[in-house]
């Protein structure tokens, strides 16, 4: 299996008030997609995003990818104990390695995502949005709103 680098930063585009759940409490909704439960973000800072992955009117950037990930897959495990979980990018136009979740059309390639994704290791398990907390991130992470983006 190839081990992706998770990128630098990653960055959510969303509703302040949501944001603002997941900087102090790391509060994170996992939602269902091509049989996994998935939670995205893009590895870019871009304006046009807010409107792309809108309705959007604060980005969350997260500084230290690696204490997120391991956090947000610890998280996980706790919250649902019979699940695998992976993350890694999204490959446009082509069928990723990593699966039909880590697949997308190419049109969506200036979203340059970053997913993080968990499939139930029991064929029968429900596929239902899922809130996890990872506790503050506020000393890694911070929200940005589309008029600090550099002209």
């Amino acid at each position: 299996m190839h081990d992706y680098q998770r990128p630098p930063t990653l960055h959510r585009y969303g509703m302040r008030s949501d944001l603002e759940q997941a900087l102090s409490a790391g509060q994170f909704r996992l939602l269902p997609a091509n049989g996994f439960l998935t939670l995205s973000f893009s590895t870019a800072w871009d304006k046009s995003l807010f409107n792309v992955l809108g309705p959007a009117d604060s980005c969350l950037v997260i500084h230290n990818t690696e204490e997120f990930g391991e956090r947000l897959h610890r998280a996980v495990q706790r919250t649902l104990p019979n699940w695998a979980g992976i993350d890694g990018p999204v490959e446009y136009g082509v069928r990723s390695r990593l699966g039909l979740a880590f697949s997308a059309n190419g049109s969506q390639a200036r979203e340059k995502e970053w997913k993080f994704a968990w499939r139930s290791l029991s064929p029968t398990a429900s596929l239902n949005p899922v809130v996890v907390r990872i506790g503050s991130i506020e000393q890694f992470a911070e929200l940005r709103s589309p008029e600090s983006y550099p002209a």
